[in-house]
């Protein structure tokens, strides 16, 4: 991820403070994991007043599970199942009219559908005032139910976010529409070459070495073409985004399950322990956050991490089958997936171990196939959770320390400045602009960050960061939990 750009960069920065509306949601918890603690909080009249204590879901469950009035759930009443309802702003718009027209393909649209879409359709659009007099031509749905929707960060209402935005779309894209979807076509055909190539060397001779080259390009896949194509961000051509995304599925993944996994939960709630997908799913293997509960094994994760990152990507893939049948990633529910999206998920497997399994299979025998296939996985699942975990995992991006970030991760959610706002900062600001235009976009984020005093920290290479990384999870692993602060909202993941 952050390693596609020119410098591994780190932000520990809490940017103007957004004025959003709090997350309250008296949805019933439904299926959470046994393994998550239901969070509740007592609210008193100002925010002075507010407490907060933890409770068994079981306790937290049933004062919560009372069916909301008639009409007021919009996720099972019909008078809103009937629609393809998305909230911007606390107002519910019928998507339905426009699925079919979205420049971007409906395959991104599908994302907002259920659900308050706010941070999302504003950090994707370098042109807010465009894309919001489209989607004022929608329909609004009269008398819909939003304070039952979990609400969603608000990024525009950020004065330095608009203010790098701006300068972003005149300087760097000199106000061309389309550019910053341009300029990594060269990359595509380096990456997808280098696959080509590997995986002749892998069905000629399927073994260790052919095994972790052909690993290597698929991390490279992974980093690169098919998370710029998910977001949009590879070509004007959403056919083309859709192809390069679709890479995901051939090398081992899921391009449906990323998507709601990595935009939908990762990038709207960046680092948030209970929202955050990429925070908690690991857990209790991995404690990425001293906000979650602390085991007695944790204090030796910084060693022993090491001896789970070769299966990261069976970890994946168990967990695509997961999501398919309950419908949900463990951070995002498929609300607006398709029968054709889900369908790629089935065909991409179906792929995936053709290529790697039955093909070497056929050729060389078991042992060979197995040889090769255990090979890929291993190196693929090494980078990939070597660049992964070092990109939001160091002391800077985290509220263990007394930091601008846990001053702003402590806010509730809808009250927190926008932009994922840890590592490749970038990224998260503008996750449809092209990986290409990050270096030049640095500059301008440094440099307003430095006009308002707000800490950018940056890390020039892997060897710089890894160190902070391994230290981080040493200290995270060893950290008592801290009580949480959770002002006026519910965590609830279910409706998310």
């Amino acid at each position: 991820m952050a390693l596609t750009q020119s410098r591994v960069q780190a932000q520990s920065c809490s940017l103007a403070q957004v004025s959003c509306p709090q997350l309250v949601s008296r949805k019933a918890l439904g299926r959470v994991s046994s393994r998550h603690v239901a969070r509740v909080l007592t609210t008193g009249t100002s925010t002075s007043n507010s407490t907060l204590r933890q409770v068994p879901l079981e306790e937290a469950r049933s004062p919560l599970s009372a069916p909301l009035p008639a009409g007021s759930d919009p996720w099972e009443d019909e008078k809103w199942t009937k629609y393809k309802w998305t909230i911007y702003r606390g107002v519910a718009y019928d998507l339905t009219p426009y699925l079919e027209k979205h420049p971007g393909g409906r395959w991104l649209l599908n994302l907002a559908i259920g659900r308050d879409a706010t941070g999302l359709f504003e950090s994707y659009h370098l042109r807010p005032e465009v894309a919001v007099a489209r989607l004022n031509r929608l329909p609004k749905l009269e008398g819909f139910p939003v304070e039952a929707v979990p609400t969603s960060p608000y990024p525009n209402d950020s004065p330095i976010y608009n203010a790098i935005r701006e300068r972003v779309r005149l300087e760097v894209f000199k106000g061309v529409s389309g550019a910053q979807r341009t300029g990594s076509e060269g990359a595509a055909l380096a990456v997808l070459s280098t696959a080509v190539i590997t995986y002749i060397m892998y069905a000629m001779n399927a073994n260790v070495f052919t095994g972790a080259m052909l690993g290597l390009a698929g991390a490279w896949i992974g980093l690169t073409i098919q998370h710029c194509g998910n977001h949009g961000a590879m070509s004007t051509n959403p056919i083309i985004n859709n192809l390069m995304g679709l890479t995901n599925d051939v090398a081992g993944g899921s391009s449906l399950m990323w998507r709601y996994h990595h935009q939908v939960s990762h990038h709207i709630h960046c680092n948030d322990e209970a929202f955050d997908e990429d925070v908690f799913s690991s857990f209790p293997l991995l404690r990425f956050d001293d906000r979650m509960p602390q085991m007695w094994w944790h204090k030796y994760q910084h060693m022993y991490m090491w001896a789970l990152f070769p299966f990261l990507q069976l970890a994946f893939q168990l967990g695509d089958v997961n999501a398919l049948i309950a419908n949900r990633t463990p951070g995002a529910t498929l609300y607006g997936a398709s029968k054709e999206e889900k369908a790629t998920l089935v065909l991409g497997k179906v792929a995936h171990y053709t290529l790697l399994l039955a093909v070497p299979f056929a050729l060389h025998g078991g042992m060979a196939a197995l040889t090769g296939w255990a090979a890929y996985v291993a190196a693929q699942s090494i980078i990939l959770a070597s660049t992964f975990a070092v990109s939001h995992n160091v002391p800077e991006t985290k509220p263990q320390e007394d930091n601008a970030c846990r001053e702003n991760l402590y806010h509730p959610i809808g009250e927190r400045d926008w932009g994922g706002l840890n590592l490749q900062i970038e990224h998260h600001l503008f996750p449809a602009i092209s990986f290409m235009h990050y270096p030049a976009i640095s500059k301008i984020v440094s440099e307003e960050c430095a006009k308002r005093g707000v800490p950018y920290a940056h890390y020039n290479t892997l060897q710089e960061i890894l160190p902070k990384f391994v230290g981080f999870m040493r200290d995270v692993g060893s950290a008592k939990q801290v009580p949480f602060n959770r002002d006026g909202e519910l965590v609830m993941l279910t409706k998310l």
